[in-house]
């Protein structure tokens, strides 16, 4: 039997980051999104680590128990991925499997395009493997969208971070389940926009009742973990989405540059983020942008939270992927 799941401190590039972590074996990374922590991955550690291996999900830079910088600057992709391989190497390991879900996807499949050395495999859940394009991506949101679209509202400091922090337990309800294949809002999947004049709280509704994979443990876990950082418990996540545009700028040498370690795509077919502006050419060329794509895992009737609201699937295609790497040493 596997072991108890474990929670410790590590240091990474002058970053305090808390993480947790179970069993023995070649290294898995998860990593989680917005507005989440390792808790996230609650049902993963234990499938995992009984397939035999060690499995650690930090809270990244700025989540929950995790140091939160106050410059929005150090919340950039560089950073983020920087943060990755620093955990590898501070873990006693060379390389790991990266596994991201939501923001925790685009780092995971960065950290694989731009240190295939530190990477051995890489899947991600939600958000497909996203090539740099020709112009800043806010822009061409806004022009398509609106500065409705959450991540336009998302970019003002303080706005969103005072809305989301008023009620952290009402927080955490809406959002879970406005985003889960359970919502009215996912059938079928659209853009996330505040309308003008509004307030994104006016747009997440408080649920009649949760979903059969969220109870209220789980909200209170989530509420807990969040607590450390106070009126500013989602101004680190926050931060990721400030520095979208950056982010663009900063990858410019790479663009171009493909995803060369074998890959596996997990997504839930009521996921929000199938009914962003382009999502569906990202999906198509899956192969393309990662040629050792081992799958693409499509879930019925799944919405955003993936690993949450689907995790025997999920664990089920992991464990697969984990095998099939191994199997080629």
């Amino acid at each position: 039997m596997a072991s108890a799941v474990e929670h410790r401190f590590v240091e990474v590039n002058g970053v305090r980051l808390h993480i947790a972590e179970q069993g023995q074996g070649p290294l898995v990374l998860l990593l989680h999104g917005f507005p989440e922590c390792w808790y996230s991955w609650r049902h993963q550690f234990g499938p995992l680590a009984e397939a035999g291996y060690r499995v650690v999900a930090p809270d990244q830079r700025g989540y929950a128990r995790s140091e939160q910088p106050d410059d929005i600057a150090a919340y950039s992709m560089l950073h983020l991925t920087g943060d990755v391989v620093a955990l590898i190497h501070a873990l006693g390991e060379s390389s790991a499997v990266v596994v991201g879900h939501d923001w925790g996807a685009p780092v995971a499949w960065t950290t694989a395009m731009l240190r295939p050395d530190a990477v051995r495999g890489v899947a991600g859940l939600s958000v497909p493997p996203t090539p740099r394009g020709p112009v800043a991506p806010l822009p061409a949101l806004r022009s398509l969208l609106g500065d409705g679209f959450y991540q336009q509202y998302f970019q003002e400091p303080g706005v969103a971070d005072a809305e989301l922090a008023r009620d952290p337990a009402a927080t955490f309800r809406s959002l879970l389940v406005m985003a889960s294949g359970d919502s009215p809002l996912t059938d079928p999947p659209r853009p996330w926009v505040i309308p003008e004049g509004g307030t994104l709280m006016d747009t997440l509704p408080e649920p009649e009742q949760l979903p059969g994979w969220l109870d209220k443990g789980d909200i209170d876990t989530f509420v807990r973990e969040y607590a450390h950082h106070g009126e500013r418990a989602f101004t680190g996540g926050l931060n990721w989405y400030r520095n979208i545009d950056r982010n663009w700028e900063l990858l410019a040498p790479f663009q171009g540059r493909g995803i060369d370690v074998p890959a596996l795509y997990v997504a839930g077919d009521r996921d929000l983020v199938r009914s962003f502006p382009g999502a569906d050419k990202l999906l198509s060329s899956l192969e393309r942008t990662a040629p050792k794509l081992h799958r693409s895992v499509t879930l019925p009737g799944c919405g955003h939270w993936t690993q949450q609201e689907r995790p025997e699937e999920v664990n089920s295609a992991l464990v697969e992927f984990l095998g099939e790497l191994d199997a080629r040493g």
